[in-house]
């Protein structure tokens, strides 16, 4: 069986068309695989749950018997330690665990607006 001439540089043609679309597609329109999609979407629900969160880790302070106390540990508490200290205070556990999260300390502490933060 004999091809036409222009077959070789039709097959190199697409198969570099293919090629380009792939990257441009990736790179320029946002293109994405799955398991990337889902990476996302679990990093924005975590960020959500946080974001939904914060009222109940304000309550629960302004609830808390020794507030004064657990107040002044988190403001002489600086850097990593004060997002330690928060979590210490347990109104950075999320309803339905036993460990506090150390994301919603952080938009917690934020949320209290202790002065220096």
């Amino acid at each position: 069986m004999t091809f036409p001439e222009w077959t070789k540089p039709g097959i190199y043609g697409a198969l570099g068309g293919a090629v380009a679309m792939t990257i441009l597609g990736f790179n320029a329109f946002g293109w994405t695989t799955g398991g990337n999609a889902e990476k996302m979407a679990q990093e924005f629900a975590d960020t959500e749950v946080t974001q939904a969160m914060v009222p109940v880790c304000l309550d629960m302070s302004a609830d808390d018997p020794d507030r004064v106390a657990k107040l002044a540990s988190i403001k002489d508490a600086s850097g990593f330690s004060r997002s330690k200290a928060m979590m210490d205070t347990g109104w950075a556990t999320l309803p339905g665990t036993d460990k506090p999260s150390r994301a919603l300390a952080n938009v917690c502490i934020e949320g209290l607006k202790l002065d220096g933060s």
